[in-house]
């Protein structure tokens, strides 16, 4: 089930967004018992997507636990993009929930909101995560070398896409 977080997912979250594996290819550091509570409250309000730069994070639940989140960001409204990123704990992986939550949030981005493109940025070296885009129908358009400095090292940078119409074909 998708659903927003909220207060009360704080143990959860931390089971997976605490662990230094998951974040290995997250600009962001593990989270902690003192900054999980302000990162789910940063996050509870991110329902709708009305203006540039808006997102909705949903929570993944099964069996009444959060096991990972999703989320959608728009970046200019006239451009009709949409970037979509997915986090889940380990546990949980190799069983299809993040290509079936992903799929929620491409159909979520054309159907529901309009978009003309949907796109998604990675780690090349989390082949995981590029499995899932590929099973979403999306292509790679891009592989930038060494586009960022991330957690003491040069990081490469791979984009997937899929059209409005692409989508439809599937």
């Amino acid at each position: 089930m998708l659903r927003p977080l909220r207060i009360g997912d704080e143990a959860d979250v931390l089971a997976y967004r605490g662990r230094e594996d998951v974040c290995r290819y997250l600009t962001n550091v593990p989270l902690d018992e003192t900054t999980v509570e302000s990162f789910i409250a940063a996050r509870t309000s991110a329902t709708r997507i009305v203006e540039d730069g808006d997102r909705i994070l949903l929570a993944v639940e099964l069996d009444g636990r959060v096991i990972g989140d999703v989320r959608i960001r728009a970046g200019k409204m006239c451009d009709r993009q949409g970037e979509i990123g997915w986090v889940f704990h380990p546990e949980h992986h190799g069983r299809g929930y993040a290509t079936e939550a992903a799929r929620e949030l491409v159909h979520m981005a054309f159907d529901d909101l309009g978009m003309h493109r949907v796109w998604a940025q990675l780690d090349p070296r989390n082949f995981a995560s590029a499995r899932v885009c590929e099973r979403l129908g999306m292509r790679q358009e891009a592989h930038l070398r060494e586009e960022s400095w991330l957690k003491s090292e040069w990081g490469d940078l791979a984009i997937y896409a899929i059209l409005q119409n692409e989508w439809r074909g599937l």
